[in-house]
């Protein structure tokens, strides 16, 4: 197995809500109205939406309906543009659980819930290169 991620899947409750702030904060996709999934390109890696009761069948497992251990991370190129992502994030209807500001590691970060509940940080870490087609390295 190569050593990369193809697809994120997010279980969720309404799925034109989620669509709905998905697409308020800038992301487009091909989905139809009605499409019982929507998926948008995120980079080199695709970002689904899809029923939570659907996903967890699929995926063989029990739903607690708690959250489930994960994060989701946008890094970006400076400070400002995490400023910027965030206040999107807040129009859109986000729930914004750390605003902006300077982190122990020496980057800048906040943290914003979209209404189905999952968690993104929004990032700039200095040492890490965002590239043009937004795909990120880490440093040697």
């Amino acid at each position: 197995m190569e050593q990369r991620v193809s697809l994120i899947t997010l279980g969720v409750r309404d799925l034109e809500r989620a669509r709905a702030f998905y697409e308020g904060i800038g992301w487009t996709t091909r989905a139809e109205p009605g499409d019982d999934v929507v998926f948008f390109q995120a980079g080199g890696m695709i970002v689904a939406l899809w029923g939570r009761a659907q996903l967890a069948e699929d995926s063989g497992v029990t739903d607690g309906g708690g959250w489930g251990g994960v994060t989701l991370a946008y890094n970006t190129r400076s400070p400002v543009e995490v400023d910027a992502v965030i206040e999107d994030a807040r129009a859109a209807g986000a729930e914004i659980m750390r605003e902006p500001g300077e982190t122990f590691w020496g980057g800048y970060s906040a943290i914003f819930i979209d209404p189905e509940g999952h968690p993104w940080e929004v990032a700039h870490n200095p040492r890490w290169t965002v590239h043009e087609d937004g795909s990120i390295e880490l440093p040697a």
